[in-house]
């Protein structure tokens, strides 16, 4: 049974499924579609073609699809953000519609948590279980895959890829792409070490220290693509291969902190 209070505005044409809570003073537009088990909190605003999949919340004071900010945008032009399931769209956090320079969408997975005033720009592609804390920024176009912690205050460059089950530290500014299963921190951020915390809470030991060997041929010293190619070669792991082929294929480059262990 729906939960829809008397002053939320929902314009004809939007889709809600079972269960939807609206509150006071929310805004959905009308070609938004709320999935089942959804809650939109007083005075949050869904607009453009976003769609919100099950078991959502969206926060008070969020925008959920408005104009990317981007000089190129033009009136009128169709975009949307597309939300997964069971995802936490803390207050004031901001996400802005796709364009027409990616595929109209911006795209956040399952089991994202976004905490209260995150920016997510234009045309951005967040895998699932993604975590952002507050006032993490990305810009347009950036892409983290699965299992990403970004820490607070950290604003992320247009295109920057961040591979699977990397964290960026907070109060980081990160410019170039960050290599799977790492950890960066700086200004401009660096790779640091792995993110032991985090890959000891996915894989099992043997596999944590397979993926600990590889960081530390490929970090230790010397051509980063050549051993990235010599290691991809040899390994049978298929985490250790997604480290190397990123290395690979990476657009921006691989930030690699060459100070003192």
């Amino acid at each position: 049974m729906q939960k829809i209070h008397p002053s939320a505005v929902i314009e004809d044409g939007a889709i809600l499924g079972d269960d939807v809570v609206v509150e006071a003073y929310a805004f959905i537009s009308k070609d938004a579609k709320i999935g089942n088990e959804v809650v939109i909190k007083q005075g949050a605003r869904i607009l453009a073609d976003t769609t919100i999949n099950d078991k959502s919340k969206v926060f008070s004071y969020a925008i959920v699809g408005d104009i990317p900010q981007d000089i190129s945008y033009q009136d009128g032009q169709k975009g949307g953000v597309i939300i997964g399931k069971n995802s936490i769209i803390r207050e004031f956090a901001t996400i802005n519609s796709g364009t027409a320079k990616g595929d109209g969408f911006t795209r956040i997975g399952d089991n994202a948590f976004i905490m209260a005033y995150c920016h997510i720009a234009h045309d951005c592609c967040l895998g699932k279980n993604v975590i952002l804390a507050n006032n993490a920024t990305l810009a347009g176009h950036v892409r983290l895959d699965d299992f990403v912690v970004v820490g607070g205050l950290t604003p992320i460059h247009q295109f920057v890829y961040v591979g699977e089950g990397a964290m960026i530290a907070g109060a980081s500014a990160l410019s170039q792409d960050i290599v799977p299963f790492c950890l960066a921190e700086g200004n401009r951020a660096n790779i640091r070490s792995l993110n032991l915390v985090g890959i000891r809470r996915r894989f099992d030991k043997d596999e944590v220290e397979c993926i600990n060997k590889a960081y530390k041929f490929l970090f230790k010293n010397g051509d980063l693509k050549e051993k990235a190619e010599k290691l991809l070669s040899q390994t049978s792991s298929k985490n250790v291969k997604k480290m190397c082929e990123f290395i690979l294929e990476t657009k921006r480059g691989i930030p690699v902190y060459r100070g003192k262990k």
